[in-house]
């Protein structure tokens, strides 16, 4: 008799959420970060001659930024502007704000003036691989990625022009083509172990053939 009951409590209750983190959320792993885990860090590790898989470098993460000047005169271009970085991310997007006044651009402290938004993880991978395979050929006149845009640290900024090159952004609701900062945050420290990590990665910078990633 202890035993029914205790299977029947445990029946009613429900299912532990899982641990945030734990993948267990999501389902499966995003692709690219298996194929860095099996084939990349192979690939490093032969290349500097690495003893130890964790030397080789690795995506801490990757920060968005866009700035809406035309905001101080019609707050809805902001609006939109965060609902169209919330549907290339798929995640919450913060509101920036001015952190001094300025008279001439008519600016105040404590106006929204942007947003931005920091990517980790699964969603991390998740956005780099739509942005390589997907965004990255939509680009007009593409001749590929310029390789001089790390900051020296290891870390790679680059600019977009418009937001249409994602297929999350429906042409026909865009009101005002906009651009956007796009930092790829990495623990290589050095700008060649980046540059090789991204590379391998699929990257496609200029003069070279990108990799495909299975």
């Amino acid at each position: 008799m202890a035993k029914e009951k205790q299977a029947k409590s445990e029946k009613g209750q429900a299912a532990p959420a899982p641990k945030k983190g734990s993948g267990e959320e999501k389902g499966a792993p995003p692709r690219l970060a298996l194929y860095y885990k099996k084939e990349i860090i192979a690939q490093l590790m032969k290349r500097f001659e690495y003893k130890s898989s964790m030397q080789v470098p690795r995506l801490e993460k990757i920060s968005i930024n866009v700035g809406v000047g035309l905001a101080t005169q019609d707050a809805k271009i902001l609006d939109t502007t965060v609902k169209e970085l919330e549907a290339i991310t798929g995640q919450k997007v913060a509101v920036t704000k001015a952190k001094r006044a300025i008279s001439n651009f008519k600016l105040r402290e404590g106006i929204p003036i942007g947003c931005r938004v920091t990517l980790r993880r699964a969603r991390m991978y998740e956005f780099l691989d739509r942005f390589i395979t997907v965004a990255v050929p939509r680009m007009r006149d593409f001749r590929g990625l310029p390789t001089k845009s790390f900051d020296g640290r290891g870390n790679y900024t680059l600019g977009i022009k418009e937001q249409m090159i994602f297929p999350e952004i429906d042409y026909d609701k865009v009101e005002r083509i906009h651009g956007m900062d796009i930092t790829i945050v990495t623990d290589a420290k050095r700008d060649d172990l980046a540059l090789a990590l991204l590379r391998e990665m699929g990257m496609p910078f200029r003069g070279e053939q990108p990799v495909l990633v299975g």
